[in-house]
């Protein structure tokens, strides 16, 4: 029941604007905000590139663009955060990148291929 509480307040925390992300525990909870956001933009980017149907380095290029846009856009705009105090930007856009951009290969892969062969 705890768990269920604790992540109830930390998505109320990501879902409201210009919240406070105090402290070592504040950062944490931040990135892995900025983690999952990125797991769900790739389970949607990859079913819509899967069906739309988008292949190559253009598909790749955009979701790139689209994911770190997003993330940075969440943020600076949104969350008001100062990036310098969460390690800089490039720290907030390398988190999670790797795993969401297998995920986004593996959905995109497995849609485009059930959709159009």
């Amino acid at each position: 029941m705890a768990a269920t509480k604790t992540s109830m307040r930390l998505w109320q925390k990501a879902l409201s604007r210009s919240t406070e992300w105090k402290g070592d525990e504040g950062k944490e909870e931040f990135f892995d905000v900025i983690y999952w956001l990125r797991q769900g933009l790739s389970l949607f980017l990859g079913l819509t590139w899967g069906l739309v149907p988008l292949s190559g380095a253009l598909g790749l290029g955009l979701f790139l663009a689209i994911n770190a846009g997003i993330v940075y856009l969440y943020c600076t705009a949104y969350q008001s955060i100062d990036d310098e105090a969460f390690g800089g930007v490039i720290e907030l856009l390398k988190e999670g990148l790797f795993t969401s951009f297998a995920m986004f290969l593996v959905v995109w892969i497995l849609t485009y291929s059930a959709v159009h062969f």
